[in-house]
């Protein structure tokens, strides 16, 4: 059972939309899904059309629970056929001051989802735009990260530091822990800079850059103001098309890794 994480450090790549249309599109391919929303923000929760409002538990809650003597709780609220998630609101905001003296804090999400690990067939994690305790949470629970970079030049600024980040994750707390993919986002094949960028993250990355491009695609930004990934409510449009083709990728080469 594959744990992802969607992670970038820099915000506006498309990790959230990442996130939400591959866990989506892996439920439509008949899978049963988990998406943990790890970022203040929400967007994943918002995105799903969960109303913040009216959560009893979120991630917050559960990390929590986490840090006491007995099982930690873990509360998925369901969204559609095969599809749950673990919504977050800015509450979690606050994991660093609350969680931050606590012994192991690095593996508190790890803890949680052993214990719905055999409740799912995957797992996708979307980290905040950062690389703080939350972020390394997600790493140090992840298999693998999908990692998504906008097709500009302030992209590759930054990416050695992840890079770096991954590599000290895999030799203190996380063995197991790979770059499965990284996902070139808002691409515009007539740039002439967007040509350039990909250019250079093949040739630094080789294989593992995603076959699939996630095109500049309008309808991937309007979809979170209907409630519903992309692949739900414009299933028709080139980015919607894109995401399902990382689906069926994820799911030849991820699968079994």
């Amino acid at each position: 059972m594959p744990v992802l994480g969607v992670v970038n450090q820099k915000g506006g790549v498309g990790k959230t939309t990442t996130a939400v249309n591959l866990a989506a599109g892996l439920a439509a391919r008949g899978q049963r899904v988990l998406l943990v929303d790890c970022d203040p923000q929400g967007n994943a929760t918002t995105g799903l059309g969960i109303d913040k409002r009216a959560l009893k538990a979120t991630l917050f809650e559960a990390l929590a629970s986490a840090t006491e003597e007995g099982t930690p709780t873990l509360e998925p609220v369901p969204v559609f056929a095969g599809l749950d998630l673990i919504p977050a609101t800015l509450d979690l905001a606050g994991a660093e001051g609350a969680f931050g003296n606590v012994v192991g804090r690095e593996m508190l999400l790890d803890d949680l989802l052993k214990t719905v690990h055999d409740r799912y067939d995957w797992i996708v994690l979307d980290a905040p735009p950062s690389l703080g305790l939350l972020t390394l949470n997600v790493l140090a629970a992840s298999d693998a990260v999908l990692v998504p970079m906008q097709c500009e030049f302030f992209s590759l600024e930054g990416l050695s530091q992840l890079m770096k980040t991954i590599e000290a994750v895999r030799k203190r707390m996380n063995p197991r822990l790979k770059v499965a993919k990284v996902l070139l986002t808002m691409y515009d094949g007539r740039s002439r800079s967007t040509t350039q960028v990909a250019q250079e993250v093949r040739e630094f990355f080789g294989d593992k850059v995603s076959e699939v491009v996630i095109p500049r695609n309008i309808r991937l930004s309007e979809a979170p103001s209907f409630g519903a990934p992309a692949i739900s409510v414009f299933p028709s449009s080139r980015g919607a098309g894109a995401y399902l083709d990382l689906v069926d990728e994820v799911i030849r080469e991820c699968a079994a890794a």
